[in-house]
């Protein structure tokens, strides 16, 4: 199948050649004059690749793209162009998550490498919520501690066996990294690796959910869904608990007869994944709330890992400090620097809330500032401040402190408690009133409300 390209740029001239030179090299190419012609051929049909312009009359590239990943969860690689490229402009965009970023005029040769490498990095997107890598490259689990070395030995006991595993912990603790280093290492690493990434899915139209699970028939077209696609290899679930019952009741009849049906299909499809899922709540109080089947709970615990907080061994945040330095050096090309040793103890007795993902944003933000080769104690305090946004003193008793710093999903789960609190009060407690207003299903939201520790009257 031909990888799918979308080119977003408001230059006619510049739509018209680069479609005409990819095309000639056998891709599949669509185009775009600007951010609403984007949305609208990405809901059409979701590129492989994305090249786009930073200047555009209706939005500039740069909120397009925070837009793309952080709104609708696109996971395909995006190439910036620019013909008036800044270094900050460029350490914005990788530091957002774009693959690459080219100045104009294009450079024919450039232009091909660029696409290419970004296409071979084995990372495209089979829907909005699913992440695709044929081929997944080594994972290396950073850290000397004794809990390391125990989490090490336990992955790799799981990683010699087939069993479905259930990892659980914090947002931003690892549970995604240590999924890809059990399929690295595991029979089945020739494989391809797929995510599923189980946010915004609740609410969403139902035959669209199960399509993008199990896979639909339509119009005569077969579109395969993550169990089928992760074939050979692994699909990794997180976070598995905010599934919903029709998708939990799809998924245990998936696993336990090892075949699907497609949405509006009647053949029965044969599958072999291997399931890794994950959450950040205890889905053993998720079963007796009845909001998660305990059937299933019984199935994806066939290995149970609990990922510890990186408070918890705070004695490896100097290796981690220095694994990120180097990454991020050689990934974003910044300059680099290093922590002198009382900068490191400042950051081993933090607190990290965000874990180890706020671990590398705030090691991101330290090699983007401006400062000497040695990173010491004040540039550290300076950013842990500079962090911490607090509400205002108006008497609310619902707005939580917002990080900067937390990873997405964190940050998104201290605005949902502020917003569920407001509307509870003023509902005066009704979860019903709640869920209507909020356009969410009641039983998913009592699961959102639990799991965010909001107290409700059960109404």
């Amino acid at each position: 199948m031909k990888s799918h390209i979308l080119v977003v740029d408001d230059e006619p001239d510049i739509r018209s050649l680069v479609k005409e030179i990819l095309e000639d090299e056998g891709y599949a190419v669509a185009v775009a004059k600007d951010g609403e012609a984007a949305r609208a051929a990405i809901e059409t049909r979701m590129p492989n690749l994305i090249l786009l312009d930073i200047w555009m009359p209706d939005v500039d590239g740069i909120t397009l793209l925070k837009e793309l990943f952080d709104v609708n969860h696109i996971s395909c690689p995006v190439i910036m162009m620019s013909g008036h490229g800044t270094v900050e402009a460029a350490v914005e965009a990788t530091r957002l998550g774009a693959f690459d970023f080219i100045e104009k005029p294009l450079s024919l040769s450039k232009l091909l490498v660029t696409v290419e490498s970004a296409l071979a990095s084995g990372q495209s997107m089979v829907s909005q919520n699913v992440t695709r890598h044929e081929v997944l490259q080594a994972v290396e689990i950073v850290g000397k501690s004794a809990y390391v070395k125990e989490l090490i030995e336990e992955l790799d006991r799981c990683a010699s066996h087939d069993v479905t595993v259930l990892f659980s912990g914090e947002p931003g603790s690892g549970k995604t990294r240590c999924a890809k280093y059990i399929h690295t290492i595991s029979a089945r690493k020739q494989g391809p690796y797929l995510e599923l990434n189980t946010a915004n899915l609740a609410g969403r139209h139902k035959r669209k959910v199960l399509g993008l699970f199990l896979g639909e028939e339509s119009g005569g077209v077969a579109k395969a869904g993550c169990l089928e696609q992760a074939g050979g290899g692994t699909l990794f679930i997180d976070d598995v608990a905010e599934l919903d019952d029709e998708m939990q009741a799809a998924l245990l009849g998936a696993l336990t007869s090892s075949t699907i049906y497609r949405v509006d299909g009647d053949a029965p499809i044969a599958i072999d994944v291997r399931l890794i899922t994950a959450t950040r709540y205890n889905l053993q109080q998720e079963v007796r709330a009845k909001r998660f089947r305990e059937d299933l709970f019984h199935y994806l615990n066939g290995y149970p890992v609990v990922i510890s907080p990186l408070r918890v061994h705070s004695e490896d945040v100097p290796e981690l400090l220095q694994h990120y330095v180097s990454l991020i050096t050689n990934k974003e090309h910044l300059r680099y620097r290093n922590f002198s040793m009382a900068a490191q103890n400042r950051l081993r007795n933090y607190e990290w809330p965000g874990n180890v993902l706020e671990l590398e944003n705030i090691v991101r933000r330290l090699l983007m500032a401006e400062g000497e080769v040695t990173i010491d104690p004040s540039e550290v305090d300076k950013i842990l401040a500079d962090a911490a946004v607090q509400t205002p003193s108006d008497n609310t008793d619902v707005m939580a402190v917002a990080q900067f710093e937390l990873p997405l999903r964190q940050a998104r789960e201290q605005f949902e408690k502020a917003y569920l609190e407001y509307h509870l009060k003023r509902e005066d407690g009704s979860v019903g009133k709640v869920a209507r207003l909020a356009g969410m299903e009641r039983t998913h939201l009592y699961r959102k409300l639990r799991a965010l520790g909001i107290e409700t009257k059960g109404n």
